[in-house]
């Protein structure tokens, strides 16, 4: 039997792009190259709080002042809760179907994302979803954000999940990186940024969606 680890954003809800639109829309008004706003938001997916913040700086701090970035920032976060009911993205297609049966298979569950901790369990109560997993780890939980693997050995240690029979799910670069460090199987589901080379050798397949790494899950016997 094995398990199976989530990413959130990206992954089970379609938040990435919405943030995404967001950042470009607020950019915008500002006078910002929508190349490097988009660049840099990608170097930003699947990081923490504090690691975006930084890439986000260090991106625009040579152009803006440290107030103009910082309202940037903010603007884009107030903006991604007033268009999406405080927060509520909608859901990735497939999420029921795969939650479903891996929770009916008696296959365990959690979650490890970059996203606080609070904000994912208020956004995964709200999709009423809480119920399939164990628990939840989120990325104030650690030091070190993703592509370090610290939060996937940090949730397999607290789930009681060995990381060589644990699957990861995960849309980004740095998801990926992280799960194949933590000795984990990843399975990449690409949300904003289509795999490449690397990705293709890091990950134990690639899915067009949840529902084919269903179909995957379902063959699997570790």
């Amino acid at each position: 039997m094995f398990n199976v680890i989530f990413d959130m954003d990206g992954v089970i809800f379609d938040s990435e792009r919405a943030q995404f639109d967001c950042w470009i829309e607020v950019s915008a008004k500002y006078g910002l190259d929508e190349d490097l706003v988009r660049n840099t938001y990608i170097k930003c997916i699947g990081t923490n709080s504090n690691q975006s913040t930084a890439i986000f700086r260090a991106a625009f701090d040579n152009i803006l002042d440290r107030q103009m970035v910082k309202n940037i920032w903010d603007e884009s976060i107030d903006l991604y809760r007033k268009r999406y009911s405080d927060g509520h993205p909608p859901v990735k297609t497939g999420v029921t179907d795969i939650l479903g049966y891996l929770k009916s298979s008696g296959i365990s569950m959690g979650i490890a994302s970059s996203t606080r901790k609070q904000t994912v369990e208020r956004q995964i109560r709200n999709a009423g979803l809480y119920d399939f997993f164990l628990g939840i780890i989120g990325g104030d939980a650690v030091t070190i954000s993703k592509p370090n693997p610290e939060i996937y050995l940090l949730a397999c240690r607290e789930f009681g999940f060995q990381p060589v029979s644990t699957f990861a799910i995960e849309d980004s670069f740095n998801g990926i990186r992280a799960a194949y460090s933590a000795g984990m199987w990843p399975i990449m589901v690409p949300d904003i940024v289509p795999a490449d080379a690397e990705m293709y050798r890091l990950s134990e397949i690639v899915c067009n969606d949840l529902i084919e790494a269903l179909d995957y899950l379902k063959t699997v016997r570790l």
